[in-house]
C-alpha cells in the first residue's frame, strides 16, 4: 500500500518500532552513573549537614543554609544546563555539567569554613544539577516507547546506588580523622566524577532525535541505524516501520512553553515541583538530623540512615514492574498520597525498629515516586523544548528545596518531627491533587503523540 504524500519516516516511528532489547539496557545503564553524582550530592547533605552541626563548624540554623546552598546552586543549573541541552546536545551538556561539579565539590572538600563550603556547595550544585534532567531526556529520546518508563526506571535504579554507599561512607569516615575530617573525605569522594566522566563520554551516541530536529538528518540516520544494526543481532528481524504522519520540528524557543498546548503543563510541573521536593527531600536530606534532635546520637542517627539507605535500589524496581503497567499518572497520585500518610507514622516511632521499619516504606515509596515523576514530566514537551522545558520547571523543585530548609528548622523547634512531617504530608495531597486534575496520560503513546495535543 502506498504511503500517504503527507507522512514520513521519522527517527520517532524507527525507534519506537523497536523491541526490549539488552542495547538499552547498556545505553541506559552508561548514561545512569552521572546521575549517581547527583544523587551522592544529594543525600549526602543529611550526612554531612549533621557532622557539620555536631563538630560545631556550623549551628542547626546554618544546617538550612548548607542545604539551601546546594539546592540553589542546582536551580540555576537545572534550568540554565536543560536550555543549553536543546541547543548543544544531551551529550555535551551532560559531561560539561558533570565536570563543573567535580572541580567545586574538590574545592568543597578542602574549604576553612563553613561560609566556603556554602558558597562551594552553591557552585557544585549548579553543575550537578542538570544530570537528572538530561539524563531523563535522554533516556526517553534513546529507548522506545512501549518500554519508557521501564528504562527511566532502570536509570533511577542506576542512579539509587549512591545512596547506600554515602550513607555507608558517612557511617563509617565521619566519625574518624586521618590526615584531616571524616566529612570532608565523604565529600572528597564525590568529586570522583571527573575521573569517569571521560570514559561515559567515550561511544555514547547523541540523540538522533536532537540531529533530526537540528535538521543534521545524516548523523540522526547514521546513529539510528548504529541503534538498528546493533539491536537486530541482539534480538533478530526487526517489525517493519510504521511511517507516521510528524513534521520536522522547527528551533524550539523557551517562549514556547508558555503557549498552548504547553501552559498547562508548565503550570502544572512548576506546581508539582514546587511541592514534591518537599515530601522527596524533606525526608532524605533531613532524617539524621530529625533522628539527632529526637535524642538519638549522631553515630545511631548515621548507622539508622544508613540501614534505612539500603534499601533505595528496591523502590526503582517497583517503578520498573509497575511504571508502564498501570497510567503513570494515577500511580504518582496514589503513591504521593501514601508518602504522606507513611511520613505521619513515622513521626510517631519511637524505637529503633519502628524508626528502621517506617524509614524503609517511606524510601520505598519516594524512590517508586522518582521513578514515576522523571518518566512523567520527560514525556511532556516536544524534542526541540524537552530539555528546556524539563529543565526550567524541575529547577523549581531545587528553589523550593533552598527554601525549605529554613521552614523545616522553624517547624522542628516550634512543633517538633510530628510538625515536620504534617508539613510534608501537606505537600504531598497538593502533589497529587494537581497530578490528578491537571495531568494528562502518557502510557505507551509516543512523544511526538503527547506533546502534539
Amino acid at each position: 500500500m502506498a504511503t500517504p504524500a503527507n507522512t514520513r519516516i521519522t527517527i520517532a516511528d524507527r525507534m519506537n518500532r523497536l523491541p526490549p532489547a539488552p542495547y538499552f539496557q547498556r545505553l541506559v545503564a552508561r548514561v545512569s552513573t552521572g546521575g549517581l553524582f547527583e544523587f551522592y550530592e544529594l543525600f549526602m547533605a543529611g550526612a554531612v549537614g549533621a557532622a557539620l552541626v555536631h563538630a560545631k563548624v556550623m549551628p542547626v540554623s546554618g544546617l538550612a543554609y548548607f542545604v539551601g546552598a546546594g539546592f540553589l546552586g542546582m536551580f540555576f543549573g537545572t534550568s540554565i544546563f536543560g536550555n543549553i541541552s536543546d541547543k548543544i546536545g544531551r551529550r555535551n551538556g551532560y559531561v560539561y555539567s558533570l565536570l563543573i561539579y567535580s572541580f567545586f565539590t574538590i574545592l568543597m572538600a578542602f574549604s576553612p569554613n563553613a561560609v566556603w563550603i556554602d558558597v562551594f556547595r552553591l557552585l557544585a550544585g549548579f553543575g550537578v544539577g542538570a544530570q537528572l534532567v538530561v539524563i531523563d531526556t535522554y533516556v526517553s529520546e534513546m529507548t522506545p516507547a512501549s518500554r519508557r518508563g521501564y528504562y527511566i526506571a532502570f536509570s533511577q535504579f542506576i542512579t539509587y546506588w549512591a545512596v547506600p554507599v554515602v550513607a555507608f561512607l558517612a557511617y563509617t569516615l565521619v566519625p574518624t580523622h586521618v590526615l584531616m575530617a571524616g566529612w570532608r573525605w565523604v565529600v572528597l569522594i564525590g568529586a570522583l566524577g571527573s575521573v569517569a566522566v571521560w570514559w561515559i563520554r567515550q561511544g555514547l551516541p547523541e540523540s538522533p532525535r536532537w540531529y533530526e530536529n537540528h535538521g543534521d538528518i545524516t548523523q540522526a540516520n547514521a546513529v539510528m541505524q548504529q541503534i538498528e544494526t546493533t539491536v537486530a543481532k541482539e534480538v533478530g528481524s526487526l517489525p517493519p516501520v510504521r511511517p507516521g504522519t510528524e513534521e520536522h520540528e522547527s528551533r524550539g524557543h523557551f517562549r514556547e512553553i508558555w503557549v498552548p498546548p504547553y501552559r498547562s503543563r508548565t503550570i502544572m510541573l512548576l506546581i508539582f515541583n514546587l511541592f514534591q521536593t518537599i515530601g522527596f527531600y524533606g525526608f532524605a536530606a533531613w532524617v539524621p538530623t530529625l533522628l539527632v534532635s529526637e535524642g538519638i546520637t549522631l553515630i545511631h542517627s548515621l548507622l539508622y540512615t544508613f540501614l534505612i539507605a539500603l534499601v533505595n535500589p528496591l523502590g526503582p524496581i517497583i517503578g520498573m514492574v509497575m511504571s508502564d503497567r498501570w497510567q503513570r499518572k494515577w500511580q504518582i497520585v496514589v503513591v504521593s498520597l501514601s508518602i504522606g500518610i507513611a511520613g505521619l507514622v513515622f513521626s510517631q516511632m519511637r524505637t529503633p525498629v519502628g524508626i528502621i521499619t517506617m524509614g524503609i516504606v517511606i524510601t520505598l515509596l519516594n524512590n517508586w515516586f522518582s521513578t514515576l515523576f522523571h518518566s512523567y514530566q520527560a514525556e511532556l514537551y516536544p524534542t526541540r523544548i524537552r530539555a528546556t522545558g524539563v529543565g526550567f520547571t524541575y529547577s523549581w523543585s531545587r528553589l523550593s528545596s533552598a527554601l525549605v530548609g529554613f521552614i523545616i528548622v522553624a517547624l522542628l523547634k516550634s512543633f517538633g518531627v510530628l510538625g515536620v512531617f504534617a508539613f510534608i504530608s501537606l505537600a504531598m495531597a497538593i502533589v497529587a491533587s494537581v497530578i490528578g486534575i491537571m495531568g494528562p496520560r502518557t502510557n505507551g503513546r509516543s512523544l511526538e503523540d503527547i506533546s502534539s495535543v
